[in-house]
């Protein structure tokens, strides 16, 4: 449970779901390709990719002068897992929801 919660943690600020994002779409990519376009120093992208590291999102390796960086697919597969227990309790509640605007809309007004 500790590492659910640090991965929703992690990704709760908006940069940093913008982060793995972009790794998930991209693929690997050094640290300078994550600061482009954010507008963002090298010291805050590092301190965010530290967040996300500690929290088993992303993973570091060096390459040369590079610190190159990765999603972390371990780290991704705890939210999928969550998420795909908690089924059951989406589809029913939206069945609920759709039982009730079905009864709203064929009152008579």
């Amino acid at each position: 449970m500790n590492t659910l919660l640090a991965a929703f943690s992690a990704l709760s600020d908006s940069t940093r779901f913008a982060i793995v994002e972009q790794l998930m779409e991209q693929g690997e990519l050094p640290a300078g390709e994550l600061i482009d376009g954010k507008g963002m120093s090298g010291a805050a992208i590092s301190r965010h990719l530290k967040v996300l590291r500690e929290a088993g999102l992303v993973q570091q390796r060096v390459q040369g002068t590079q610190r190159m960086y990765s999603v972390q697919p371990e780290g991704l597969r705890a939210i999928a897992d969550w998420t795909i227990s908690k089924r059951q309790f989406w589809e029913s509640s939206l069945d609920r929801l759709s039982d009730l605007i079905e009864r709203e809309t064929s009152w008579p007004t």
